[in-house]
């Protein structure tokens, strides 16, 4: 019987990361008062230093992504509204139906390749000035794509998506879980990218590698109802200084290294590429996300899972034949080696 190996590269999400000494240090020397109260000083840094560097007026703390994006979804619409969105993105996919159950909104979906659309497709999804009908209200973008590979958004497309949207009157979130991924992949800055948009949501427990925190950014109106609604929801947290600490370091010393996991994450595919059986779509791997198919010659993904946790690498299925492996702080050179090897020592 195959001896069961320990665990040597977690690929699972880049969410497995976890606090690095020197982020826990600044955690607990972290100055904290009541956010509730409004007091919060770490968390209050946190939020005026995320809102500048997006050029909006204000930001909020809040302790995930999801429910960051449902508190933009609800603080720009009214019940019976109707959010423009591609049909894989996040907000539908992994959030619970919060937009139907939490903001009352329904959906249309806008199609495009891994999670990308074009301008022309939101003029035939604008519903008429009619009572039959839900009011088009809000555009959704996420950057980088999840679901399409972790792909960043050319800035010449997102600029003609917003601006078609405009000319409808809609206004325009993006959830930006993976946006410092999207800024080190194309160049582009943060405030570059969310000044095409109302509000942002931007993620600190991905590729930052913080325990937990996301915050939402807007202009000051907008972000009022956030603050409101976040207290409704649950949100409000009293010293979540500890946690907007770890943001702060994470800013200050995470960002730069992304380039890190994307090179890996291209190295990897590269290397899956070349293994019979396996298939990946190179142009689309520019981040941080590996998505690649199974041949039906091969084990199912299930096997192939089971395969690989003998080995000590955990990855994810997401489709009866696809698989999904994501590098972060948590994967250094030394792990993809051993990923490679293994997937290269698999029957095939």
């Amino acid at each position: 019987m195959h001896e069961m190996q320990p665990l040597r590269a977690d690929l699972r999400s880049d969410t497995i990361t976890m606090p690095t000494k020197a982020m826990r240090e600044a955690m607990m020397n972290a100055e904290l008062g009541d956010d509730v109260l409004g007091d919060e000083p770490t968390v209050q840094a946190l939020q005026a230093r995320v809102a500048e560097m997006l050029g909006k007026d204000a930001a909020c703390f809040v302790p995930s992504g999801t429910m960051a994006n449902q508190l933009a979804i609800r603080a720009q619409t009214e019940p019976g509204d109707e959010i423009l969105c591609h049909p894989d993105s996040h907000i539908y996919h992994y959030e619970s139906g919060a937009p139907a159950a939490l903001a009352g909104c329904s959906m249309a979906f806008l199609s495009g390749d891994r999670g990308i659309f074009d301008a022309d497709s939101i003029d035939v999804h604008i519903r008429p000035d009619d009572h039959h009908f839900p009011n088009s209200k809000l555009l959704v973008i996420e950057n980088t794509h999840n679901r399409g590979g972790g792909v960043a958004w050319p800035m010449e497309q997102l600029e003609s998506v917003t601006r078609r949207a405009r000319s409808h009157g809609l206004r325009c979130h993006l959830d930006g879980a993976r946006l410092w991924n999207a800024a080190v992949a194309t160049g582009d800055a943060p405030g570059t990218i969310a000044a095409h948009f109302d509000t942002i949501s931007v993620c600190f427990s991905k590729g930052l590698g913080a325990p937990a925190g996301s915050v939402v950014a807007g202009d000051a109106a907008t972000m009022a109802r956030v603050h409101r609604f976040r207290k409704m929801y649950g949100g409000a947290m009293r010293q979540s200084g500890l946690l907007a600490a770890a943001c702060i370091h994470a800013l200050d010393h995470h960002v730069d290294r992304l380039a890190d996991d994307h090179e890996r994450a291209s190295r990897l595919a590269e290397a899956i590429n070349e293994c019979p059986g396996f298939s990946v779509e190179l142009d689309a791997v520019q981040t941080n996300i590996v998505y690649f198919d199974v041949d039906p010659t091969r084990s199912s993904p299930l096997e192939l899972m089971a395969s690989l946790d003998r080995e000590g690498v955990r990855m994810l299925d997401i489709g009866p034949r696809t698989m999904r492996a994501v590098t972060s702080l948590a994967v250094d050179d030394e792990a993809i080696e051993h990923v490679i090897q293994v997937l290269q020592s698999l029957p095939s």
